[in-house]
């Protein structure tokens, strides 16, 4: 007789064939560009406007999955990332942080429990502090009507899939989710964003990128073993929806990224066809 154990190993070696080789995971034309071109202010500014309405409109998102969390425990775990968004600071014994970021402002371990409410660790005003040298105010930032279409449906992608109220769909986001942001894509930001600093003399705050950075690296080790719990101990837990869910999101997370690269063609071929 095959034990739930074996029968989790099957379904992790699917999603390592379905879910795991999406191509946004596997190959970002866009982020490899953006890490290795010779980027000009125009590039920052769309980026940074983009990305802002995505960082923003994630909020509600995860207000959606703390809602709509299965259990206690859920919710505050969907609680500790939407409080920290707005700006509660990790609670931790460990001062130490990564390279470009305070330890005093905001830390990349420990629990909203107990942490302390900063303004400028609110992750909005994080990334309006990095925007300011490139010459963007509030006003230029964060709301919807700054989104082109394709970031717009990666946002009503995450309210609807990630922030749904049921279970494995939502389950199946949030793996999704976890895997794009572990496949090293704020590396490739940094490095991008690192180059245009040093190569236009404009001087970038990078603690923003490089806090998830640091982030991510510790979230990547846990990412399974939450799954196998969730696989072994919630009789809701459907594979199907879950599957489903992750394939759909990452869907999302592609028309995002793809958005973002047909602005630099179209850029390119303006500059080139005059």
């Amino acid at each position: 007789m095959i034990s739930n154990l074996e029968v989790f190993d099957y379904f992790k070696q699917g999603l390592r064939e379905e879910v795991l080789t999406h191509p946004i995971i596997k190959r970002n034309r866009y982020l490899w560009w953006f890490s290795q071109t010779e980027l000009d202010k125009e590039d920052i500014i769309y980026f940074t406007k983009q990305f802002s309405v995505f960082s923003n409109q994630f909020i509600i998102a995860q207000l959606l999955k703390t809602i709509n969390a299965n259990s206690l425990e859920q919710m505050r775990d969907a609680k500790e990332i939407l409080v920290n968004e707005l700006g509660v600071v990790f609670k931790s014994e460990n001062k130490t942080s990564a390279t470009g970021i305070d330890p005093e402002v905001v830390g990349v371990e420990g629990t909203v429990d107990g942490g302390t409410f900063r303004f400028k660790a609110a992750h909005f005003e994080w990334l309006l502090f990095f925007a300011k040298p490139l010459g963007l105010t509030f006003n230029d930032l964060g709301q919807r009507k700054h989104g082109d279409p394709a970031t717009l449906f990666f946002c009503d992608e995450l309210i609807r899939i990630y922030g749904s109220d049921d279970f494995s769909t939502a389950a199946g986001a949030s793996f999704a989710v976890e895997n794009w942001a572990n496949a090293g894509f704020w590396k490739q930001l940094i490095q991008g964003l690192e180059w245009y600093s040093k190569e236009s003399g404009t001087h970038l705050n990078l603690g923003f990128f490089k806090w998830h950075d640091a982030l991510e690296a510790q979230h990547a080790q846990h990412t399974w073993d939450e799954l196998e719990d969730l696989f072994l101990n919630n009789k809701d837990f459907n594979q199907d929806k879950f599957i489903r869910g992750a394939l759909e999101m990452l869907d999302g997370v592609e028309a995002f990224w793809e958005g973002l690269d047909q602005y630099r063609i179209t850029k390119y071929w303006r500059e080139t066809t005059g």
